[in-house]
């Protein structure tokens, strides 16, 4: 089967010519929305243990973190190429110092070919984009930016700390440095209609952006989106809902970003809603499915006006 959208083991195996893996770091890092910068109870649904690999715990340094990585990563896969992913809280907050010791740590490996760096768009500025600018001219570098929604209503409801405005300054500041940026959104919260959250597929086409992580909301044990969802149940998607949902994002999302996730798997051990008893190989099957049923592929109804 034909691959039907821009995915980002394709891009990378194209790049690179061999196949990379990430190997996930906890370097430590707090959120500016928990420790009260912008707030102290962070993002309703939050809990970091939700994407999280147990390996991963900031009792070890980055580079025992890495090495570990590397070594099972190596037995598991046989790969020799490796990203190192800085993913829980916002790894961006701290002093620019302090970031590039950090960085300059996990980039230590010969294996190592780049970053991908977890944050916030409220947690960079001038300096820290420098340093990471002077890191790009060397290596793979992947800014990831949580936008979860570009809707100040949504982000209100969620306490993210943070509106819409705030993204697009950071894509702003980081445009143009040789820094590649992606993005997360969340689909699902009850403040949106179908039709909203459809359309943060057009605004994402025109955006400065190379990637994109796709995730349905999850209602995660000890949230606050927890109590909320049992105190009073809103509706979150369904499976073939999704399926569909999914594939209509696709196709009015530009083809230039490349797809790194279509979709959330907390484990199941803390996974309250959706349940849907499917995994990620069968999920990521059935998208395919569902594109090739429908016939369609990223960017088939793609805005005319939308691209960079």
């Amino acid at each position: 089967m034909a691959q039907r959208y821009n995915s980002f083991g394709s891009y990378i195996r194209k790049k690179f010519e061999t196949i990379v893996y990430k190997v996930n770091v906890d370097a430590g890092f707090t959120c500016p929305n928990r420790d009260g910068t912008a707030g102290v109870s962070g993002c309703i649904y939050c809990n970091n243990d939700s994407f999280r690999p147990s390996s991963c715990r900031p009792t070890l340094t980055v580079s025992e973190q890495v090495q570990n990585g590397i070594t099972y990563v190596k037995k598991r896969y046989k790969s020799e190429k490796f990203l190192v992913y800085f993913q829980p809280y916002t790894n961006t907050y701290a002093p620019v110092d302090e970031l590039e010791r950090l960085y300059k740590e996990a980039l230590s490996d010969p294996s190592v070919i780049g970053l991908a760096i977890g944050t916030r768009p409220d947690a960079v500025n001038a300096e820290k984009i420098a340093l990471i600018q002077s890191l790009a001219e060397k290596y793979f570098i992947l800014i990831e930016y949580g936008m979860q929604s570009m809707y100040d209503k949504s982000l209100e409801f969620i306490n993210r700390g943070h509106n819409y405005n705030a993204f697009l300054k950071a894509l702003e500041m980081t445009r143009n440095r040789g820094i590649l940026i992606g993005t997360h959104i969340i689909v699902g919260f009850p403040t949106e209609t179908r039709e909203e959250m459809m359309s943060m597929s057009d605004e994402l086409s025109n955006l400065p952006l190379e990637f994109l992580k796709i995730h349905q909301l999850q209602v995660i044990k000890d949230t606050p989106l927890e109590a909320m969802y049992k105190n009073n149940p809103f509706y979150v998607f369904g499976y073939e809902e999704y399926l569909d949902f999914v594939t209509g994002f696709i196709e009015r999302l530009s083809p230039r970003i490349v797809i790194q996730r279509l979709f959330a798997t907390a484990p199941d051990s803390i996974l309250i809603a959706p349940q849907w008893g499917k995994s990620r190989q069968e999920i990521l099957r059935d998208i395919e499915k569902r594109l090739e049923v429908m016939d369609t592929y990223q960017g088939k109804k793609l805005k005319i006006h939308a691209g960079i």
